[in-house]
């Protein structure tokens, strides 16, 4: 039982943490039209997850975002095990989705799988090592700057890895057209990872009004202290 709201405001930050990354690894079978290249829609949920990221960050601690993000990666292998499941399963023949149908929406080969994966959590790494090294050259000021900047790191290691692993290595895409792939996404990634750093400020603001300003700034000093070791 939750007894806290530093509990409560940590198990809801990663509930959407979690969600959001299991949704945009079921929705990047789709490309999206930009005018320009075609984008996966998977691209759209992921700047939600390095925001979270960076809040949690802020008032958690790296440890706490670790560990959060190992979950996550376990939680998606074991999405892509049920959904492999319900992939084999035979389809009824009155059923108003097709077993063809259901496979070319699901059934994702495992070197994506993999590479969404291995993506995942090296995007995670490196976003946390990139914001707490910009936190201890700025102090407890330029907030955005953190946070776009881990983004900026995290995002293009993101791209290329389960582009490279998953379209890459089994020869889908050639190599120029990963490259392609990759800076579109990427700049698709970072347009809206920018739209949403007002919203770090918001989080913030909402962390701090249900807890406290004082507790909610004994959080943020514990875990930038937390951050050295």
């Amino acid at each position: 039982m939750l007894q806290t709201r530093k509990e409560i405001i940590f198990v809801s930050l990663t509930g959407v943490f979690i969600t959001s990354a299991i949704v945009a690894e079921l929705i990047s079978c789709k490309l999206v039209e930009t005018g320009w290249y075609p984008i996966i829609a998977g691209i759209v949920p992921w700047p939600v997850v390095f925001l979270l990221t960076d809040v949690m960050n802020e008032f958690y601690g790296k440890k706490a975002v670790r560990r959060v993000s190992w979950i996550t990666c376990a939680m998606i292998a074991f999405c892509f095990l049920l959904v492999y499941v319900a992939v084999e399963l035979p389809t009824h023949k009155d059923s108003f989705v097709q077993d063809g149908e259901f496979r070319k929406l699901f059934g994702g080969s495992l070197p994506i799988m993999t590479g969404s994966i291995v993506a995942f959590m090296l995007s995670q790494m490196v976003d946390v090592w990139a914001f707490w090294f910009i936190r201890r050259l700025t102090g407890e000021r330029m907030i955005w700057l953190r946070s776009t900047g881990s983004t900026v790191f995290s995002q293009l290691i993101d791209s290329y890895t389960v582009l490279l692993i998953g379209f890459w290595l089994p020869g889908t895409y050639t190599f120029n057209e990963i490259l392609v792939l990759g800076i579109t996404g990427y700049s698709v990634k970072l347009v809206i990872a920018v739209g949403l750093t007002p919203f770090i400020y918001l989080v913030r603001y909402c962390v701090k009004r249900i807890l406290g300003k004082e507790e909610a700034e004994a959080m943020a000093a514990e875990a930038a202290a937390g951050s050295v070791s």
